[in-house]
């Protein structure tokens, strides 16, 4: 930017340099926020020492401090003013910027009163207090939100800082439910993108609430202007705010500037361009440049400033002459832009002809009525015609001559600027002959674009001898002017090239394109011009009358080098107009002042260059304003300026209510644009300048949208090694210097948000903030924009910076953590501190740790779309994260008795939360933590092993082998049992999943109590080995064989102290046929199914080496399980053995057989004798069927009682063909006989029904017993008349059962 004090200014521009001296000083000692808050003032003025001494010194320096801010507040006040001219002259006419339409729409921002509404109402829904019909799963997610993201002290810090919007909040929530939807099981029909739109229609319920819906939409629409494209009226009032205009101000400024005249503001530009190549002109022969980093850039630097000011120029012509004018677009001149810029005024310059300044009129003609019509009858038909000279003829409608009234308008186009309008008024002739209507009068008008537009009465001229003498039309001519012709009127001129005599003349004001004006003078109905004079290089002035120019009375003259033309006008206020009209179509830097005028201002004749309007000197000076008005904007540090206006602008954003980011809206961005373009501001100081605000407001807790840094960030690097962004190559000293300065503070912020990135970036918002960070940051730390940096040394900054993240993550965790200990605990409770305690502080904290974890995981891995190895750096991070807290941890847990084994649902909630995790699982800390706890399960286990074998001793010893159900039968609902006998403390058996055992033991009813609480300790040490999901896979494998082993071993011992108590309680039992085979027999059979039942779930073991101790105790079970059924079927043989030893005394030949025979027969005479042997048999057959039943019912093994079932009959029909065998060459007593017959077919059918097969029951031996008994039955009914009395061995018998 140029430099003011860097040239020296003519002796007549003295007041203009006083000026800007001024607002220089006002603004050069300013703080970085001096406006609207008054700044330091670095050196007071010094009017102030030569006042009266105060008899106190603190009333003296009160005083002077007093004076000095009102000073300061003055200077501050006149500063923003001269600003506030400066920008809207740019929002006034904008000829390099225009609105973006491309930016990213904005978010309305929340505050802390919505965020408290909102936990409000989400509150209200968890306690049931809405409408909103939700299931489960969607209320559970809503109070995971809750609790979780409304209620974080992180949330309430984004939304206080102004980055946060109800899009953020509804995008956190979005991310939520996506991770729970997908974890849901699938419903048919019903799709989980439906599942996701009815909960998210649900939340943006909840989060309206009772708002009235049809208002919201209205109050939006009103509030979302500024992110629109915006009126010239709306940036008015926008940076009225801004720098704190009144009203008022603006008013006066927007007269006073002739804002809303276009003409005015393109003449003002093309003064300013031309004061700005003077200055670079100047510059060049003085030499005086700012300091640049060589020195060949000082010639460089005057040909960038002439090729920005020749680029304006360049927008400033391919501007139409005036927007919105109706067809009329610029002339493109063919010469050189250059040639024509810097050489304005060249004799050699190519001329406009006469057909370059053809100008088009719209002209209107309004016929109203007709007065002092007389001569025609009154019900005559009368009309008017109208016509534009050397145009079409237009007509009214017909009308009676007693009311000749129309008020109809014609229109008309001509390229005459004097056009000649003829109207006529007719009268219909009634003659048969005539052939054209009779012309009552006419009128003929020469109406310019300065005449009255107002209707008025006009004498026509009538035929000769006509009775109307008195006839007048009433009708309105107006002529517009075009947007290129800037002014007309009559004048006197004389020149000395073009118009030779002094006569008057009309004369029309011609702008044929942004830099080309011409003064035309035309005759009636002539399109071209008779003369024209261009004005490039012309300067224009009043002048005192001259005396030997008759006619005109006030005079003025326009002067070039070699020429001069005098002008005169007949009033002072046309030559005002006629004066200001041609100031601003020469461009001149000096500006015309009515000597009338002159005098006031300077009595003294003094020199009067001020630059002031005429129309509004009066009210300009009343006001204070002409001082600012008149500026010349080329003598101001527009780089001050523009920081000062920039910094405003961004304070006013960052305090609206959109959630900006840094970001400008639309038109700040326009007006800043145009700012820069119009006064030159340097690109590389508005973006260094910009990353200062920015990097301030971010340092001071606001949240600044990354990319918007960078963009600025290499913006200036670019610049500073020289790579040329806005075709810029000159870089000054005061640049690179600045940008290095950014550069460190910029890569300090950058490091202290990654460090602080939960706090920075609270659940990743801003979206993509982080990885936008990591990206700027890798650029920050580049030597220059050619050679990136080897990624090592990106991924070493930000290591060290999630080491301090770690640290001061845990630091605010654990304050956190005291905190909400605190309101759950007095005082009192907080210093005991008991191990108890401590391991439940420690837990609560290790909750708290995991969802950290996992909270970076969800939200801030984002980072590795910028860099690969950020889950890396994320998992280092962790690894610090979890060190700290394992000091916390290992201190808790040395805290603990010995033998206290509550600290297991800390293992497990780690363990479950690392083993998960691809680079924390057997990490650093994963590792310590199974150091740890390594010795503790291994002394669990020992303790456990210990307890069951002694329980095991204990129980068989005493067990009285009943049913367990009828014992206790709510015994999965009772805790493990402690074992007496150890002197250690054990504790509840920690299990995390509901044990198998749970559900077995309803199902199961005839085991004993010591064999189920073995089973199922057994199980839930298991289950709970198997919770802990001990990551190392060798330990774990041991861990599993170990208790594998440690089941077969103990399931062994059981089995085999089983088998010796069945054999001891079998041989208490008689041999009778009273034999009913006891529960507890039962029992201990069921001991040994369950057993063969569990070896299979708690001593098999993968693999093929161990697969052979699962063999063993298998093997064992099975070998027991024929032991005990063999017993069994022994015992209930030699019941069967026992009845045919009865039956053996009816043996043929002995001395029973024969005595019980004879007194059979002999009682027979008289009384009925019982059948002898039916007892017996119905006896044995009771006692096999209720023994049988006994075991069906309370066997729970289907295979073992078939295969029981199969033994006894074979040995039941054995023993029978063997006591037959015994008798093959005796005859069977008819009793035996029938008793035998009995009992086999009853066993035969009886063993049939439980399911025994037919290849048993048709065995060998019961061939040879059936065949034996069939002969017997025979041989009885040849020998005995009494016979069998029914029964046979023959199947259709129909004995009773």
């Amino acid at each position: 930017m140029l430099d003011p004090s860097s040239s020296e200014e003519e002796s007549d521009e003295l007041l203009d340099e006083e000026r800007r001296d001024a607002l220089l000083a006002a603004g050069g000692g300013s703080s970085p926020r001096s406006l609207p808050p008054p700044p330091r003032d670095p050196r007071g003025r010094e009017g102030g020492a030569g006042r009266a001494a105060s008899p106190s010194p603190s009333v003296l320096s009160e005083g002077r401090e007093e004076q000095e801010r009102l000073q300061r507040e003055e200077r501050e006040k006149r500063l923003r003013l001269q600003l506030y001219v400066f920008i809207a002259r740019c929002i006034a006419h904008p000829f390099n910027a225009k609105q973006p339409t491309d930016m990213a729409r904005r978010q309305q921002k929340l505050n802390k009163q919505q965020l408290q509404t909102l936990k409000e109402r989400f509150q209200a829904f968890l306690n049931g207090e809405t409408q909103i019909v939700a299931d489960e799963a969607f209320c559970n997610a809503v109070r995971s939100y809750y609790e979780v993201f409304l209620k974080s002290d992180r949330v309430a810090r984004m939304v206080h800082s102004g980055g946060c919007s109800a899009n953020d909040f509804r995008d956190v929530f979005k991310k939520n439910i996506e991770k729970r939807v997908r974890s849901l099981p699938e419903i048919d029909g019903l799709s989980k993108e439906t599942v996701l739109s009815s909960w998210l229609a649900k939340y943006d319920a909840i989060y309206r609430g009772e708002e009235d819906f049809c208002k919201q939409p209205n109050r939006m629409a009103l509030s979302a202007v500024s992110e629109l494209i915006l009126s010239k009226e709306q940036l008015y009032e926008m940076f009225q705010q801004i720098l704190g205009i009144k009203k008022l101000e603006h008013q006066l400024i927007y007269n006073a500037c002739q804002l809303d005249n276009a003409d005015e503001q393109a003449a003002q530009i093309r003064r300013e361009l031309d004061g700005r190549l003077q200055l670079a002109e100047q510059m060049a022969r003085e030499r005086k440049f700012p300091k640049f980093i060589t020195r060949e850039m000082e010639n460089m630097y005057i040909e960038e400033l002439r090729s920005s000011v020749n680029l304006l120029m360049a927008n400033l012509e391919s501007l139409p002459v005036s927007k919105g004018g109706p067809e009329f677009k610029l002339q493109k001149l063919k010469r050189s832009q250059n040639s024509a810029f810097l050489d304005i005024g060249d004799e050699n310059e190519v001329q406009l002809s006469k057909s370059d300044v053809v100008l088009s009129f719209t002209l209107e003609i309004v016929i109203m009525e007709v007065q002092g019509l007389k001569s025609v009858a009154p019900n005559r038909i009368v009309y008017c015609t109208m016509e534009v000279e050397g145009g079409e003829k237009l007509q009214t409608d017909q009308a009676e001559a007693s009311r000749p009234q129309w008020g109809t308008q014609g229109d008309f186009t001509t390229t005459h600027p004097r056009p000649v309008v003829k109207v006529k008024l007719f009268t219909e002739s009634t003659g048969v002959l005539a052939l054209e209507d009779k012309e009552l009068g006419r009128v003929v008008l020469y109406p310019t674009s300065n005449s009255s537009k107002s209707p008025d009465l006009h004498k026509m001229i009538v035929p000769k001898n006509s009775q109307d003498s008195d006839l007048k039309i009433k009708l309105a001519v107006r002529m517009d002017k075009p947007p290129h012709m800037k002014h007309c009127g009559y004048l006197y001129a004389l020149g000395q090239k073009v118009w030779k005599r002094w006569k008057k003349r009309y004369f029309v004001l011609v702008q044929v394109s942004q830099y080309t004006f011409a003064m035309c003078s035309y005759r009636e109905k002539k399109s071209e011009p008779q003369e024209l004079m261009q004005l490039e290089g012309y300067t224009v002035d009043y002048t005192a009358p001259h005396t030997g120019l008759q006619g005109g009375r006030m005079f003025f003259n326009a002067v070039k080098e070699g020429d001069t033309v005098i002008f005169a006008s007949d009033d002072e206020q046309d030559r005002i107009l006629w004066v200001q009209a041609m100031y601003r179509a020469t461009g001149q830097s000096y500006k015309p002042v009515p000597a009338s005028q002159a005098q006031k201002m300077n009595p003294k004749g003094g020199d009067v260059s001020a630059d002031i309007s005429p129309l509004y000197t009066d009210r300009g000076q009343k006001h204070g304003m002409e001082e600012f008005i008149s500026a010349n904007p080329c003598k101001f540090d527009h780089a001050f300026l523009f920081q000062l206006l920039q910094r405003q602008t961004l304070d006013h954003r960052l305090n609206d209510s959109y959630s900006c980011l840094g970001w400008f809206s639309p038109g700040q961005v326009f007006v800043l644009d145009e700012y820069c373009a119009r006064y030159g501001v340097r690109g590389c100081h508005r973006h260094l300048c910009y990353l200062n605000e920015l990097i301030e407001h971010s340092e001071n807790g606001s949240v600044i949208d990354p990319t918007l840094l960078h963009y600025s960030f290499a913006f200036c690097a670019s610049h500073v090694h020289g790579n040329r962004p806005d075709g810029i190559g000159t870089v000054s000293v005061e640049e690179k210097e600045r940008f290095e300065e950014i550069k460190d503070r910029l890569s300090s912020l950058l490091e202290n948000q990654i460090s602080h990135f939960r706090y920075c970036f609270p659940f990743g918002r801003p979206e993509g903030a982080l990885k936008a960070t990591l990206s700027l940051l890798e650029r920050v730390l580049m030597k220059d924009i050619a050679t990136p940096i080897p990624a090592e040394e990106v991924k070493k900054v930000v290591r060290k910076c999630l080491e301090k993240a770690a640290l001061i993550n845990y630091t605010r965790l654990t304050e956190y953590a005291k905190i909400e200990a605190t309101a759950e605990k007095d005082s009192e409770a907080m210093n005991q501190a008991t191990p108890a305690r401590k391991l439940e502080e420690v837990l609560h904290l290790a909750e708290l740790c995991i969802e950290v974890l996992q909270q970076n995981e969800e939200h801030h891995s984002e980072g590795r779309e910028a860099f690969a190895w950020w889950p890396e750096l994320l998992a280092e991070h962790a690894e610090k994260f979890l060190s700290l807290y394992s000091v916390d941890m290992d201190s808790a847990l040395e805290a603990q008795p010995q033998d206290s084994w509550d600290s297991f649902p800390l293992f497990q909630l780690l363990n479950n939360s690392l083993r998960n995790d691809t680079f924390l699982c057997n990490g650093k800390f994963h590792k310590h933590l199974q150091e740890i706890f390594v010795p503790m399960v291994i002394r669990y286990i020992d303790l456990m092993e210990s307890s069951i074998a002694q329980s095991i001793h204990r129980g068989l010893e005493q067990e009285s082998w009943q049913p367990v159900k009828s014992i206790t039968n709510s015994l999965p609902n009772v805790a493990l049992p402690k074992v007496p006998s150890l002197p250690l403390n054990l504790p509840q058996m920690p299990s995390f999943t509901t044990p198998t055992w749970m559900t077995s033991m309803y199902e199961s009813t005839n085991g004993s109590a010591t064999s189920e609480d073995l089973f199922w300790k057994l199980d839930a040490l298991q289950m709970f080995v198997f919770d802990l999901h001990w990551p190392e896979p060798e330990f774990a494998h041991h861990l599993e064989q170990r208790l594998k082993l440690m089941a077969t071993d103990m399931i062994e011992a059981c089995v085999k102290r089983t088998r010796i108590a069945f054999e001891v309680k079998l041989q208490k039992t008689n041999k009778s046929t009273d034999l009913r085979i006891p529960s507890s027999l039962c029992t201990m059979f069921n001991v040994l199914v369950d057993a063969k039942k569990q070896t299979a779930k708690l001593c098999i073991l993968e693999g093929g080496q161990e697969q052979q101790y699962h063999s063993k105790i298998d093997d064992l079970v099975e070998e027991t399980v024929k032991e005990i059924i063999s017993l069994l079927v022994s015992k209930v043989v030699s019941v069967l053995e026992g009845v045919l030893s009865k039956l053996s005394r009816y043996d043929e030949g002995t001395f029973f057989s024969s005595l019980v025979s004879f007194t059979v027969k002999a009682a027979a005479k008289y009384v009925d004798v019982p059948k002898p042997g039916m007892d017996l048999a119905d006896t044995y057959i009771m006692f096999v069927r209720q023994n049988q039943d006994i075991l069906r019912e309370k066997v729970n093994e289907e295979m073992y009682i078939e295969k029981l079932f199969d033994q006894w009959y074979s040995g039941s029909m054995k023993v029978i063909c063997m006591w037959l065998a015994d008798r093959l060459d005796l005859q069977l007593h008819i009793y035996q006989l029938k008793t035998l017959i009995k009992i086999v077919k009853k066993t035969y059918r009886d063993f049939r029904l439980q399911g025994v097969m037919e290849g048993t029951l048709n065995s060998k031996t019961y061939d040879t017993v059936h065949s034996r008994l069939t002969v017997e039955e025979a041989t009885v009914s040849v020998t005995d008349a009494g016979g069998l009395q029914g029964i046979t061995m023959k199947d259709s018998d129909e004995e009773e059962g």
